[in-house]
């Protein structure tokens, strides 16, 4: 008997040390460490790469099982934090750069590289955010959390994505790319737009109506509507989002 209970003491321990941590603390740690106010400090990040690529084996060490049985918040925190995690670390690999897209990856670009082990294969960044995250989640919000290493991509968040808080990090996201005058602002009867809003349009479509529906609540007094608004899309930066 004390034989039996032993084991199944040390299966559980065993169980419970290798649970996959939800709160994605080492790379929450990280972004409040290293991303700025206006970009992501690289050169301080670069010390951390250590610690950074630790936790992308964990990520690596997800089965499909284990995360076909998770909530989708969870999932999509799982994705997302992936992806960005990939993404920073791509950018360690060859910095200094000036342009994510343009300095890595040749003329494929860096969307193309196939370097992010997940779920038992390896992926590239088109395949995490398009065939993994766009193609199994109705959620346009994910635009915005989702970062390119860009100037012109919605901000990478400070924190973690976490199940638990996931709605709410999504929402503050959105909003907060949305009032960046810069990006986004109605003149008149224009609405001036990210390219993000042309480049998946149909995603805000799925969801929404229309582009302008989807946007119209984040411009309140503005009087957007399909039909009698002009929309055009503002120039993407493509240098590095980098803090100066």
């Amino acid at each position: 008997m004390k034989t039996l209970i032993s084991t199944f003491l040390a299966i559980t321990l065993i169980s419970v040390a290798s649970a996959f941590d939800q709160t994605h603390s080492t790379w929450n740690e990280l972004l409040g460490k290293h991303v700025k106010a206006d970009g992501i400090d690289y050169p301080s990040f670069k010390k951390d790469k250590g610690q950074l690529e630790r936790y992308l084996k964990t990520l690596s060490k997800v089965s499909t099982t284990e995360f076909n049985g998770w909530t989708a918040p969870d999932q999509l925190s799982y994705l997302i934090n992936l992806y960005n995690a990939a993404t920073v670390d791509l950018v360690l690999q060859k910095y200094p750069i000036k342009s994510f897209k343009d300095d890595i990856g040749g003329k494929a670009g860096p969307w193309k590289l196939k370097f992010v082990k997940a779920l038992g294969k390896t992926y590239t960044l088109d395949e995490v955010e398009h065939e993994l995250i766009r193609k199994n989640y109705p959620e346009p919000r994910i635009h915005f959390a989702v970062n390119c290493a860009s100037e012109g991509c919605p901000p990478l968040r400070a924190e973690a994505f976490t199940g638990k808080k996931f709605e709410a990090q999504l929402a503050e996201q959105t909003k907060l790319f949305l009032a960046k005058k810069e990006n986004n602002h109605v003149k008149g009867n224009t609405l001036y737009l990210s390219s993000i809003f042309d480049w998946f349009k149909e995603d805000f479509i799925k969801k929404s109506g229309s582009v302008e529906a989807f946007v119209a609540p984040y411009f309140p007094g503005a009087k957007i509507k399909k039909g009698s608004t002009t929309i055009k899309y503002t120039e993407y930066g493509w240098g590095l989002n980098q803090a100066k």
